[in-house]
């Protein structure tokens, strides 16, 4: 387990992230198809909190995109650098997602994570952040729809809709159950839509929710536990 600093020079405030958002989304790539499904390697990420204790731990978890067995592991855990801020939340996930991305023997190839990418209000989410910031293949697949609208997709896994803000795609509402809520998923970083749709459903034999995000999900929760075990929570501050 891999321990981060709360990195020098972060944004303190909602503004500066969101100077931040605006310089690195015209580094968003999305012209590449990305890397065919059930190749390679597939990597998923996901953070767990501890606010009390002013904890974070991130996981990421590699499998074989044939198999979807485990390859690797890795996980970190550090300090709360930023508040919750709507539309903000990569800004709270980036330092340790990336030093447990860092922390892994081999290369991820594509990285999903549980949550958005271009389908955000600034059209740079989770996914799209971490893939500019690394340059690699990203997808978010989020469980409900942000701000955004769709219509039903049909009830046969596969179905699609497309997920709307006004009169853009910004991503699609994808049915991988039969009659199961869908998932929602978003380009973010050298992978095109289709691709990432094929991606998903690629990596969910059995459930909703992809294999590398059920995984990721359990593996920082263990570490956040692991973490927080005989610690007390962080003291309050003061109101000002």
């Amino acid at each position: 387990m891999t321990t981060v600093r709360i990195p020098a020079g972060r944004p303190a405030t909602g503004e500066e992230a969101r100077a931040v958002q605006d310089a690195l989304r015209e580094r968003v790539v999305l012209d590449e198809a990305g890397p065919p499904p059930g190749a390679g390697r597939v990597t998923g990420v996901d953070v767990a909190y501890d606010d009390e204790r002013d904890v974070v731990a991130a996981a990421a978890v590699v499998l074989d995109a044939a198999s979807l067995e485990v390859v690797e592991e890795a996980t970190a855990v550090g300090r709360i650098s930023f508040p919750y801020v709507p539309g903000l939340l990569a800004f709270r996930e980036i330092p340790t997602v990336l030093a447990a991305l860092t922390a892994l023997a081999g290369p991820p190839g594509l990285v999903v994570c549980d949550g958005y990418g271009l389908a955000h209000p600034r059209r740079f989410g989770l996914a799209s952040h971490l893939g500019v910031l690394t340059d690699l293949p990203t997808i978010g697949v989020a469980k409900n729809p942000f701000t955004f609208v769709h219509d039903e997709p049909g009830a046969a896994r596969g179905s699609t809709s497309p997920l709307l803000a006004g009169d853009e795609e910004v991503g699609r509402a994808l049915r991988t159950r039969d009659a199961v809520k869908p998932v929602f998923v978003s380009v973010g970083h050298r992978v095109g839509l289709d691709n990432a749709c094929a991606h998903t459903l690629a990596l969910t034999p059995a459930y909703r929710l992809p294999e590398t995000t059920r995984r990721a999900d359990a593996l920082c929760r263990r570490a956040l536990r692991e973490a927080t075990a005989g610690h007390r929570p962080a003291p309050r501050r003061a109101a000002s």
